[in-house]
């Protein structure tokens, strides 16, 4: 169920960074952001890696020059990614079409696909190799937007590493971004899918005004050093195959049985967390559920638009009430959180950015889930088919560890299809939460199922 580090170490040979930019002249334009991508909590780099294995029929062809070549084709059609953020007044970002490119490593790796072992998955050894982090280039203004290092692999596979800014695009615009690539890659002249910016249509209203509530931004004072340590981490991935989320729907009250399986890993994964960091019962815990918006929308936001369109809405209760209720009372939580994302809420969401300072969402005891399963990493093909491993290169966001887990679909090595989750905890409380994770997947006998409709939050509280 669950995996320790790889202890694989290898050498990556790196030749000096190069901008890669747009093939043809783009227009030099300024554009505007939208009121959800440039938030705080949105400004940083997102890591993904996508691993591909050698592939016969295409001796000859340097994956290097294939995806140099196609990122140049790609970003005609995607020009703002070769720009550069600018912060205007009030912290309104604005991409300042330059054309100066994206940033791309060509790279050479002494080691096989193979010697990565059979679950690909984070956390990857040699990371920082593989993903090299170019001096000056990973701030939020003034840098390139992307960063792409393709590494070559001595049994022919390669690895491509990519580091997005968070503000341009969540993980569907980037997979629309990468699918693109992919296209242009294998000898389309244009993707299927063309790229939509109009990020005016998640702007604030004029005048702005809040009518949801959000929870999810309050400011709370990290009296007690409740953020996560930095020092003493430990990373570790899990792996739940249908026998395993069987096994933790038995605590599922009857009521609650139609959850789907984010929700009951969520509500077990934020209670054994909570359980594994021992807070005081009295200090408020919460749970950050990213929920894809664009169907939220009358009529749906555009087919092709890649910016920002999710919001994070908060689950919020007490370590005490967390830890010592059933699992429902976590599970009707993480619903209810979720059900409040609505068109009327991304308005009021963009309303309160601007008329708050474009906050940070919460982080003081906070854990966020992100579920990016079908989100298509994995089926980004450059022409050597499709990817061995696709997806969140490590749990976190930004600076800050042990903050989120992603959910990423994973095949073991017996074929079997579940769900990958990195967690990242304290040495000691990852203990207690593998721990406390095994009696719940292991319980002996299954628990009696509440059949009553009554909510455990009515009643909890």
């Amino acid at each position: 169920m669950a995996s320790s580090p790889n202890s694989l170490v290898f050498t990556v040979r790196r030749r000096q960074p190069e901008l890669v930019a747009p093939a043809k002249a783009t227009p030099y334009e300024f554009r505007q952001l939208s009121d959800i991508d440039d938030q705080e909590g949105l400004r940083f780099q997102i890591p993904v890696i996508q691993f591909y294995k050698y592939d016969p029929s295409m001796q000859g062809r340097d994956p290097v020059h294939v995806l140099r070549e196609a990122i140049a084709q790609t970003l005609v059609f995607y020009y703002p990614f070769a720009g550069r953020l600018r912060e205007g007044p009030n912290r309104k970002l604005t991409v300042e079409c330059t054309a100066e490119g994206v940033m791309f490593i060509e790279a050479d790796a002494d080691v096989t696909l193979e010697q990565f072992g059979d679950a690909l998955q984070p956390p990857f050894p040699c990371l920082e190799e593989l993903l090299y982090n170019v001096r000056g280039s990973d701030g939020v203004l003034n840098c390139p937007l992307l960063l792409i290092q393709v590494t070559r692999l001595q049994c022919g596979g390669f690895i491509v590493a990519l580091r997005l800014n968070h503000t341009m695009s969540d993980a569907a615009g980037l997979v629309q971004f990468m699918t693109a690539l992919g296209e242009i890659a294998r000898g389309a002249v244009s993707p299927t899918v063309q790229p939509v910016w109009q990020r005016e249509l998640l702007n604030a209203r004029y005048p702005p005004r809040v009518t949801c509530t959000h929870r999810e931004y309050e400011e709370v004072e990290d009296t007690k050093g409740t953020i996560i340590p930095l020092d003493d981490m430990v990373h570790r991935s899990f792996f739940f195959r249908p026998t395993e989320v069987s096994a933790i729907r038995r605590f599922v009250p009857q009521f609650l049985s139609k959850c789907s399986t984010f929700e009951v890993l969520t509500a077990c994964l934020w209670r054994c967390r909570t359980i594994a960091l021992q807070k005081d019962p009295n200090e408020e815990v919460r749970v950050l559920c990213i929920v894809n918006a664009r169907s939220k929308f009358n009529p749906p936001l555009p087919v092709g638009y890649y910016g920002n369109a999710f919001a994070f809405p908060v689950a919020v209760t007490t370590a005490g009430r967390l830890c010592n209720n059933p699992l429902g009372y976590a599970l009707e939580l993480v619903r209810k959180a979720k059900a409040d994302v609505t068109e009327e809420y991304m308005r009021s969401l963009a309303d309160l950015m601007v008329i708050k300072g474009r906050p940070h969402f919460t982080v003081v005891n906070s854990y966020l889930m992100s579920d990016v399963t079908r989100a298509g990493f994995g089926e980004v093909d450059f022409g050597w088919g499709k990817a061995a491993y696709g997806g969140p290169a490590k749990g976190g966001v930004g600076a800050i560890p042990g903050v989120a887990s992603f959910y990423i679909p994973f095949r073991d090595n017996r074929g079997e299809d579940g769900i990958v989750v990195p967690i990242c905890l304290p040495a000691a409380a990852m203990e207690i939460f593998v721990k406390e994770l095994d009696t719940m997947l292991n319980a002996d006998e299954e628990p009696i199922r509440v059949q009553s409709s009554t909510s455990f939050i009515t009643s909890a509280l």
